[in-house]
């Protein structure tokens, strides 16, 4: 299995806590199209003969892509790559782009999955997040959405200070009764040099709180239980049938080629990413240039990103697999370091697979950083 990432680096305003790369100045999406399929032809051949079992597009806000656009880089992929016919190709959305007109050309398109960007169904808290969408756009996208796709998942953010349990709640139950099958939900982070981190360090914005994020994942873990979701994934919660193919190749230690601006890629032993300039992007692909830089993983690089990803799923990291690609060292190493980690039971094996345990999840990132092979 491999996957396609395609950045799509435009938005329509800035939400205060994202750190990803895109551009509010559209003028040159035309442009960056054109570039977009100029790289996709010089980079075609980096996973030949893969055949891609998922086409994810990312941002920024892909939604912003009129039909048109996205039936040009579709014809480039059809040219230069083999998708598989039952691939799952996602779209990420902004509830606001969606009319009923939009979703009709939309559902005519290669699209098959939608992944939409709520992130609340409160105003108060779009406000804050300063995002683009009312709660009633959110409400209304999914209702007119869903008779024309059947693989719909939403966003959800949580361990804001100013959200109550009782509201985090009824953010679950609006999701569960507009009858979604699959929902990632993450926990609201300061990230570097955004805006909410500037307004935390000047007192316009509480501080985040550790103990208000614990208390809403646990109730996130326990209602996605009870209406019939799997928890395959810290973040993901998908009924059967519905778990992300894309992400789960990540997850796995798939390679996956990723496009555009800021974009990463991974073959297996290398890993390479893009420059993150919409402008240096575009001229540098209008020469024939691939604007990227690269580098070869280390043996301990690749143990480390398999511990990182392996332990946020159910499906957890395979000591079979360690000693197999790494050598009995690393497993044996790896197995006292996680002593500490069965002792405090946030850690278990099973069936040969290291796994975190209920009271691990949370904690899945720390404990993946204290287990890596230096």
């Amino acid at each position: 299995m491999a996957g396609l990432y395609i950045h799509i680096p435009f938005c329509k305003k800035a939400c205060h806590y994202c750190n990803f790369h895109f551009s509010t100045n559209q003028k040159h999406k035309q442009d960056f199209i054109e570039a977009l399929c100029k790289e996709l032809q010089l980079r075609a051949k980096e996973l030949s003969p893969v055949v891609f079992e998922s086409v994810y597009f990312g941002g920024g806000t892909p939604s912003l892509l009129t039909t048109n656009d996205l039936n040009i880089i579709f014809q480039t992929i059809e040219t230069y790559c083999q998708v598989s016919p039952n691939a799952e190709i996602t779209l990420e959305a902004n509830p606001d782009d969606f009319t009923e007109d939009k979703l009709i050309m939309l559902s005519e398109t290669p699209i098959n999955r939608l992944s939409i960007g709520i992130q609340s169904f409160f105003d108060e808290d779009l406000k804050l997040m300063n995002r683009a969408h009312s709660a009633k756009e959110a409400h209304k996208c999914i209702q007119l959405a869903t008779p024309y796709f059947d693989n719909i998942t939403i966003d959800l953010l949580y361990g804001m200070p100013q959200m109550t349990n009782t509201r985090w709640l009824e953010n679950l139950q609006i999701a569960f009764d507009l009858g979604l099958n699959h929902l990632s939900s993450y926990a609201l982070t300061v990230e570097p040099k955004t805006a909410l981190e500037h307004f935390i360090k000047t007192d316009q914005h509480p501080p985040m709180d550790d103990a208000v994020a614990a208390a809403h994942f646990q109730i996130l873990v326990d209602e996605t239980a009870k209406a019939g979701f799997t928890h395959y994934e810290v973040c993901s919660f998908g009924k059967p049938g519905y778990f992300s193919k894309h992400n789960s190749s990540y997850w796995l230690g798939k390679p996956y080629l990723g496009l555009g601006p800021s974009a990463h890629s991974f073959d297996g032993k290398k890993r390479s990413w893009n420059i993150s300039n919409n402008k240096k992007y575009i001229n540098a692909l209008a020469n024939d240039n691939l604007p990227l830089t690269s580098e070869i993983l280390t043996p301990e690089n690749c143990f480390n990103e398999y511990l990182m990803t392996g332990l946020r799923t159910i499906w957890g990291v395979s000591l079979d697999r360690i000693e197999k690609e790494y050598g009995t060292a690393f497993q044996t190493q790896l197995l006292k370091n996680a002593q500490k980690h069965f002792d405090a039971k946030t850690l278990i094996l099973d069936q040969n697979h290291l796994k975190t345990t209920q009271k691990g999840k949370f904690l899945c990132d720390g404990i993946a950083s204290d287990l890596f092979m230096l």
